[in-house]
């Protein structure tokens, strides 16, 4: 009988019924690999298949961890979802792949044992690499900072066909270069505004396109005219049509130019409509169906002329042609299905209004054929790069150093528009044979590599311009895409994406960007490609994972290309750009208590009677009733001064309460004064004689000193008013706290007449203590407000 530990017997019954029992060296080696895999956080899980990114995950130590229900051949996760335009599976493990790579797949065999101990293990541990090949395979939102996956979110703004359209508009926001020098024009065909705006182009284009055929059939040898191959090429039109279009051409340079603004007189609606149809007609014929224009050789130098003006403000002139062909491309769809040309307007109308549902979300996308691309051998081809974005704030773009060529399988021609001439798309070409009119110099498995077309280059005398015009047109065009997507891409740290963007040449050698694909294909479909596609994807790992513990760690065939400074997103951008305007509303007064007017006009009239020693003399020397009179007089114009600057008080009762002790304050004050000089020797007293003897007020003899029982507030007890000079008999008011006025913390009234501090009674000095405070704030303003009051009380009181 075997001895057979319990976790053979788990991983012999859960793993495959069919395997032979594990030795137990194997099933030791295989705990010690993943307990060291989950230590040092080296969990990886891929969904489709990716062989190379496997085999370079295990190389680098990590460990796999299958979810439910999925398989490390499962295929459930590819199919169409996973195709891009290409048609290939992404990550297909065919028999070319492994034969290039020199493995015959046996040693795949002896592993997958081992392989599965180890995803067995690790079953319950947290993954933290993902690689996917939908950005939804996985929830970003619940990945930890420290998981690495190879998506991003909301990436659709530029990898999809509207957003591309839509969002390169905003290029001038963030760069100065035009969106229009790279990317052919686009619209929306479902919103209203761009229809109108298409039809507009379309009927321009027409014009510029009927000018230019003018131009270059004048040039041909004694008048040739190109072969139509149709009946009505005998046919002529009025030389109105080229009348008309020179008019049209400059309307829209006045336009541009802001010329046309004073222009008052405009034609009726329903009549321009009617010459606009009436134009495309006879521009139909002669360029589509080969008719010529009478006395057409007149109107040669004003054509050049024109054409001329109008490459300053089109750059697309050049490769525009003379057709007239756009290309619809419905936004639902991918991998080149429901992609047609047109060259006609009521065509394209037509096609478009034929699917309301596609129309009402916006969908279909109109969008201008390049006519006359670089062709090889006389055939059309396109150029897949690849690009990788490790983060988006700061935007850091790593670009490829090698990229391939998809060929057509018909020779080009823009008579003929089935889409198997003008789609080098392998999901359409790979359907087809190559025709036998294609020159046999084109690859059978129309595809090349970079340096194929180098090479092609150099045999024309223009070599050098891959590396000084192709590359950079191409990175400068990658690097405007992600630029005006920054703010809308949900970027994280831990994650990054590799991308895959068409190009097309024009004769001149300048890049024109078509569409960026996310998930490019890693189908290994031809030499070229079983070459290059494992290629970027270890590559891709080294610029990923190899770079964060080693920055200068080797790249491959990455290149960093751009990176910016870290930046906050844009507060707007393009069409989001307005001016909303909002109410003012009048600010509020705060609800402050209305302080009573402090006695400063009465001391300013009482220092007229005493300012000085000489004054003070005079005083004395009158006679009582004299003196008593003046008094009556000094207080009667306090009065009188206090009702004119009386502001209404909020509490009515509480103000003719502190009117009263004012009052009576005023009249102690004013008293004192006299006496004072009079009667020196009584200094002693608090109060003038005659009074009760009690030197109180009768007004403030019932006043209370004591502090209320119930709580008060002590958030504003600090005194903000400044020490004025004067301030009469309501002095103590400006030197304590606002709050020292109420009866919580209003000091005793003996303390408020201006006698010397020495005169008065232990009792009262008693009396006149510190409130109990809350808080150290209020203690420590209430002894600086004290003080300040003494050192004032000895001032007034000396001599």
């Amino acid at each position: 009988m075997s001895a057979v530990t319990p976790a053979e017997e788990k991983v012999d019954c859960n793993v495959s019924p069919s395997l032979p029992a594990v030795r137990p060296d194997k099933l030791k080696t295989a705990k010690a690999l993943a307990e060291k895999a989950v230590k040092m956080q080296k969990v990886f899980t891929v969904l489709g298949r990716y062989p190379v990114i496997r085999a370079g995950l295990r190389a680098r130590g990590w460990v796999e961890r299958l979810l439910p229900n999925t398989g490390q051949g499962n295929s459930a996760h590819q199919g169409d979802k996973e195709k891009d335009e290409d048609g290939g599976n992404v990550g297909a493990d065919n028999a070319a792949e492994i034969k290039d790579r020199g493995d015959d797949g046996t040693e795949e065999e002896n592993h997958s044992d081992i392989y599965s101990l180890l995803s067995r293990f690790v079953r319950n541990e947290r993954t933290y690499f993902y690689w996917t090949p939908r950005n939804d395979s996985i929830d970003w939102r619940t990945l930890r900072p420290d998981q690495v996956t190879n998506h991003y979110t909301n990436t659709g703004i530029f990898t999809t066909k509207v957003g591309l359209c839509v969002n390169l508009r905003n290029l001038k926001w963030f760069d100065t270069a035009d969106h229009d020098t790279f990317f052919p024009r686009c619209y929306r065909l479902g919103a209203e505004d761009e229809r109108h705006a298409f039809i507009d182009d379309f009927r321009r284009t027409a014009c510029s396109s009927l000018l230019k055929h003018v131009v270059e059939t004048s040039t041909r040898t004694n008048g040739a005219q190109e072969e139509k191959g149709t009946t009505e090429s005998n046919a002529q039109v009025s030389a109105g049509v080229i009348s008309t279009a020179l008019h049209r051409c400059q309307e829209f340079l006045n336009i541009l130019a802001h010329s046309d603004i004073d222009v008052t007189e405009k034609t009726i609606a329903a009549v321009e409509e009617k010459q606009w149809n009436h134009f495309l007609q006879n521009y139909y014929m002669v360029v589509h169906k080969g008719a010529s224009i009478r006395g057409s050789a007149e109107f040669v130098s004003r054509c050049q002329a024109m054409l001329v003006q109008m490459q300053d403000v089109c750059p697309q002139l050049d490769v525009d042609g003379v057709n007239n062909i756009w290309i619809i491309k419905p936004g639902a769809m991918s991998r080149g299905r429901g992609i047609v040309c047109m060259n006609r307007l009521e065509d394209i109308l037509a096609l478009v209004d034929s699917d309301r549902a596609i129309v009402k979300d916006s969908k279909w996308v109109v969008q201008k054929y390049l006519e006359r691309p670089l062709l090889v051998k006389g055939t059309k081809f396109d150029v897949r790069q690849w690009f990788l974005v490790t983060d988006w704030n700061p935007l850091t773009v790593w670009f490829y150093r090698e990229c391939y060529l998809r060929f057509s399988t018909q020779p080009y021609s823009t008579k003929n528009l089935d889409s198997s001439v003008h789609l080098c798309n392998n999901s359409i070409q790979k359907h087809l044979q190559p025709s036998r009119e294609r020159h046999p110099g084109v690859p059978k498995d129309n595809m090349w590599s970079c340096t194929d077309f180098k090479k092609f280059l150099q045999q024309q005398g223009r070599g050098s311009k891959w590396e000084t015009l192709v590359v950079p047109g191409m990175q400068q065009a990658v690097v405007h895409t992600l630029q005006t997507a920054q703010d809308k891409v949900e970027h994280r740290k831990a994650s990054f994406e590799l991308y895959g963007a068409d190009f097309m040449l024009g004769n001149d050698l300048r890049p024109w960007l078509l569409e960026v694909n996310a998930s490019p294909t890693m189908a290994c479909s031809s030499v070229v490609t079983s070459r290059l596609c494992p290629s970027v994807q270890l590559d891709t790992l080294r610029v990923v994972l190899d770079r964060r513990n080693n920055p200068n760690a080797y790249t491959g065939g990455f290149q960093l290309i751009y990176k910016q400074p870290a930046v906050e997103p844009p507060q707007f951008v393009g069409v989001n750009l307005f001016v909303e305007g909002t109410h003012i509303r009048r600010p509020k007064l705060r609800n402050r208590r209305q302080r009573l007017p402090s006695a400063r006009p009465c001391l300013t009239q009482s220092s007229r009677v005493h300012p000085s020693s000489e004054q003070s003399e005079m005083i004395t020397e009158m006679p009582a009733s004299v003196r008593q009179s003046k008094l009556h007089e000094s207080i009667e114009e306090c009065k009188r001064l206090q009702e004119k600057r009386q502001p209404t008080p909020p509490s009515p009762k509480r103000d003719q309460q502190e009117r009263t002790e004012v009052h009576s304050v005023n009249v102690v004050f004013e008293q004192r004064v006299i006496e004072s000089h009079n009667e020196s020797k009584k200094k002693t007293q608090c109060l003038g004689q005659g009074r009760g003897g009690s030197g109180v007020p009768p007004a403030l003899r019932n006043f209370s000193c004591k502090r209320p029982t119930h709580p008060r507030s002590t958030t504003h007890h600090v005194c903000k008013t400044p020490l004025k000079r004067n301030h009469g008999v309501n002095l103590w008011k400006s030197f304590l706290p606002r709050t020292f006025s109420e009866t919580c913390y209003r000091p005793c009234t003996w303390a408020t007449s201006f006698t010397r501090l020495k005169s008065l009674p232990p009792n009262i000095l008693t009396i006149y203590q510190k409130p109990s405070m809350e808080t150290f704030q209020i203690e420590s303003s209430y002894r600086f407000h004290v003080q300040r009051f003494k050192q004032t009380m000895s001032r007034h009181c000396a001599g």
